[in-house]
């Protein structure tokens, strides 16, 4: 007979130290699961605390807060009657730890600590917690008071252990575990452990999913096995974005995908599997023989039955059947992404909308567009009767009325302006007009001229010195402070809009506008930027993301939003407009920085993913370019990517947060964490 179990995981949009907010969502995941028949529920890393809370893991306060939490859930009856796997951090013997704690019917089972900790590219859990490290091994563990009222128990167990139920075995991996070479999936199949739980909090990089998917099916696909993956969503507090795609797998093959990208806070995947098919996978000979040389698991059993009695089989129950896994376009990643990202931003720290610098360029054109498709999903949700959706909008307008279509929301919130010189373009200015008008945004229109001249005098006045443009026929660091004070007013004048717009719009009782910034990831890397220039913002939708990819994105956006205008600023050539128009000059980004886009974004690959100094680079990129650029036109690129990125440092110190989507961001407040005084010479290298 059958031995059918109907299993949950899912994916919480929870937020760094909302302690209560996080438990309501934890108790509705929970409450779903149940109407959905499953006997086990898991959720995301640290979902009590939210992944991202950094150094508040170093607050005790923390971990009091979340036994208080917990026991808030440990005692509520609606939890009873399901196994339940939640995630938070807890001290045991003075040491800070990554948990997950497994309970059913108001009891502690057992808790697990996190055995392998991430602690490279954008992570640093060691410096918060202490990796358990010893396997298969297991101690005792004081609960607190506050717990033991609650379960009358004094102490239950704290280590690499599972549980035995009277049908199945049930062990843990928690995120990095699957990652690395010596995965605890292996040994715990090994050790006729049938489903395996993973609380995760991974982020979204472009064209990152294919990579978790493959680890996540391999885990059963050599070792049969149920596997619940969890994963958070949303953004809660930083510049990651944690999105979401739970999945339930079995001996390899997918049974049910979450969405990567959505507005919905609570997201829950149920699957019904057979427990007979994971043993009959395993029925191989070289898994039995490799089973007596693998390490052995203390159980905790309990006396509960998680399938259904097989006495009395319900002919009615149906296993899931397997799907294909759901990928999304980098274009769409582009356009979903940021903008669920941005929507968790504007709600959570009740703004009342966005302020974006548009200069008719295509990098303000695609955070433009990213906003339209943030009003485009919010919409789409409103109209599926999406009730936190709709209470978020109603707080951000401060109106009952909900906007009917994408356009009607972006001009209640979204706020752009051409900030237009002597140096600006006709064509440049009416593509912000033309851009503004198609998607509805509230436009302005203004020129700095004269707030350019009056501080160019106030200069001469104060110096007998007037600086001119290298063009006509002014030094190199007159040319720079020219355009300097065209970028920083840019600035200033954004945040002026930003926090008055709302009162010109006769909506005094309306917070300021978040300011965005606008810089790609390889003018970041090249320092092509003006430090406290309009790059200067409260967010950037953009900064991790490539100049080509941006082209990409807003090719598939002139046909998924409807919007022909934008074929006008794929034609044209990238310019920051601040040097003076002549018949013979008109100011070009790529001549400017002495590198195409195309090549900044393999040097910056090469710079930090593949931790590239001057002469690896070099020798790289001997073979990667061998066929259009000699060695010594290498080594003059080489040589030039270093000095200006060595001197424009000290930019990423202030540098705009920004979206993580791309492994070689420069950001060196949670991403390059190299000094901002480099020696720019590199002479030995």
């Amino acid at each position: 007979m059958p031995h059918y179990i109907t299993l949950s995981t899912c994916s919480l949009n929870q937020w760094a130290m909302d302690f209560e907010g996080n438990r309501d969502r934890i108790l509705e995941s929970i409450k779903i699961a149940k109407e959905k028949k499953a006997k086990l529920r898991v959720g995301p890393e640290l979902e009590i605390t939210g992944y991202g809370c950094l150094d508040h893991f170093l607050e005790n306060d923390t971990y009091i807060q979340s036994w208080e939490m917990y026991s808030t859930i440990l005692k509520n009856e609606e939890t009873f009657g399901i196994l339940l796997d939640i995630g938070m951090p807890i001290i045991h013997k003075n040491r800070r730890y990554n948990c997950r704690i497994l309970s059913y019917d108001g009891k502690i089972l057992l808790i697990r600590p996190k055995i392998f900790l991430a602690n490279d590219g954008n992570y640093r859990e060691m410096r918060y917690f202490t990796p358990w490290l010893k396997t298969q091994y297991v101690e005792e563990f004081n609960l607190p008071i506050l717990i033991q009222k609650i379960t009358n128990q004094e102490i239950v167990k704290f280590g690499d252990m599972v549980i035995s139920t009277l049908d199945t075995v049930i062990g843990c991996e928690t995120c990095e575990e699957m990652f690395t070479p010596q995965a605890p999936h292996i040994s715990l199949s090994l050790d006729g452990v049938e489903i395996i739980t993973n609380s995760s909090g991974s982020h979204h990089e472009l064209r990152k999913l294919n990579t978790r998917v493959s680890l996540i099916m391999e885990a059963t696909r050599k070792c049969g096995g149920i596997y619940l993956y969890s994963n958070q969503k949303g953004c809660d507090g930083d510049r990651l974005y944690y999105d979401g795609c739970s999945m339930i797998i079995c001996n390899g093959e997918i049974l049910a995908q979450g969405k990567q990208f959505s507005l919905d806070d609570v997201e829950v995947l149920t699957a019904t599997i057979d427990l007979e098919d994971v043993r009959s996978f395993r029925s191989l000979t070289s898994h039995g023989i490799q089973s007596r040389l693998s390490p052995i698991y203390e159980r905790k059993h309990i006396n509960i039955e998680l399938s259904p009695d097989s006495i009395n089989f319900d002919i009615s129950i149906k296993p899931t059947l397997s799907r294909p896994c759901f990928y999304h376009l980098p274009e769409e990643e582009i356009a979903f992404g940021p903008a669920c990202w941005l929507w968790d931003y504007i709600r959570r720290c009740k703004g009342s909308g966005f302020f974006l610098p548009l200069s008719g360029g295509i990098d303000s054109c695609a955070t433009a567009i990213i906003i339209y498709s943030m009003c485009k999903l919010v919409i789409d949700e409103c109209k599926l009767g999406n009730l936190q959706v709709i209470k978020d909008v109603k707080i951000i307008l401060k109106e009952d009325e909900i906007p009917k279509t994408a356009k009607e929301l972006s001009n209640k919130i979204f706020h752009t302006c051409f900030m237009g010189t002597s140096n600006s373009s006709i064509e440049t200015k009416n593509r912000s007009i033309e851009l503004s008008e198609k998607i509805g945004s509230y436009h302005i229109n203004l020129n700095m001229d004269n707030v350019i001249k009056s501080i160019i005098l106030l200069f001469e006045i104060s110096t007998g010195k007037r600086p001119i443009y290298k063009i006509f026929g002014g030094s190199t660091i007159e040319n720079l402070a020219l355009q300097n004070i065209q970028a920083r007013l840019r600035m200033i004048l954004s945040y002026l809009f930003a926090q008055l717009l709302p009162w010109v719009r006769s909506k005094s009782n309306f917070s300021g506008l978040l300011v965005l910034g606008s810089a790609n990831v390889d003018e970041q890397l090249r320092g092509y930027l003006t430090k406290y220039d309009c790059s200067s913002a409260d967010l950037n939708p953009i900064g991790g993301i490539s100049k080509n990819d941006l082209k990409k994105f807003i090719k598939w956006s002139i046909n998924y939003f409807k919007l022909p205008i934008l074929n006008n600023f794929l034609n044209a050539i990238p310019t920051a407009e601040l040097e003076p128009i002549t018949e013979n000059y008109i100011q070009s980004d790529e001549i400017d920085m002495g590198f195409t886009y195309d090549e900044l974004s393999i040097m910056g690959k090469l710079r930090k993913i593949d931790k590239c100094g001057p002469y690896s680079m070099f020798i790289k990129l001997l073979h990667i370019w061998k066929d259009f650029k000699t060695p010594e036109e290498i080594s003059e690129k080489v040589n030039k990517f270093f000095w200006y990125y060595s001197i424009n440092r000290h930019k990423q110190t202030v540098s705009t947060p920004s979206y993580h989507a791309e492994q070689y961001s420069p950001d060196d407040n949670r991403f390059d964490l190299r000094p901002f005084l480099i020696d720019p010479r590199f002479s030995w290298d």
